[in-house]
């Protein structure tokens, strides 16, 4: 009879936890594809020409800068290629601590332990980039739809003008850490009950 309860709060804390993971990843894929979803209407699928781009240059264009989303900032240290982001507020607030990555086949990816109020979940979202000329394409991985990022003469509605060269997120970060702390140590402090 113990170990039925058990079984049962296992399942209902996995249960938890898993929602948990689906609602983060949800609001991430919003945040971060918002306006990348209204370019993507338009399907700017790379031209035959266009290539992968180098690890190089997906560092030079990511290092050191915060991507503006419509409801938070991802930033992309270039020291250890550290990765913290915030998005929502309120019950949806979330933040993330975690890497970025690059490789020289154009992929860009966000892999960060995402925080809510409802607990602690992995993520891990991913970008391909091209290039032709001075024109960079752009689709979120793995169903996304190409766009272009950045054209060669920028334009208003580019997704690199979101690009800063500064920190827009380790402010809004030490708050949200502080306002989920105690809603992240119960869901740690769970997860290591049931191991």
């Amino acid at each position: 009879m113990e170990k039925s309860r058990f079984a049962k709060r296992q399942a209902k804390a996995v249960s938890v936890l898993s929602a948990s993971l689906l609602a983060t990843s949800l609001l991430l894929s919003t945040v971060v594809s918002g306006s990348a979803a209204e370019a993507a209407s338009k399907d700017a699928t790379p031209p035959p020409a266009a290539r992968a781009m180098t690890s190089a240059e997906l560092f030079m264009l990511y290092r050191d800068k915060s991507w503006q989303w419509s409801d938070g900032a991802g930033h992309m240290q270039a020291d250890g290629r550290r990765f913290t982001a915030w998005a929502g507020s309120g019950e949806k607030a979330t933040w993330a601590e975690g890497r970025w990555t690059i490789s020289d086949n154009g992929r860009l990816c966000f892999k960060a332990k995402w925080h809510s109020s409802t607990g602690v979940a992995r993520n891990t979202t991913c970008f391909s980039h091209m290039k032709l000329g001075d024109t960079v394409y752009q689709k979120r991985e793995p169903s996304g739809a190409w766009y272009v990022f950045k054209h060669a003469s920028p334009q208003d509605g580019d997704e690199f003008s979101k690009l800063a060269d500064k920190d827009l997120v380790s402010s809004d970060l030490e708050r949200m850490r502080l306002e989920l702390e105690p809603a992240t140590k119960l869901s740690d402090a769970n997860s290591n009950a049931s191991q």
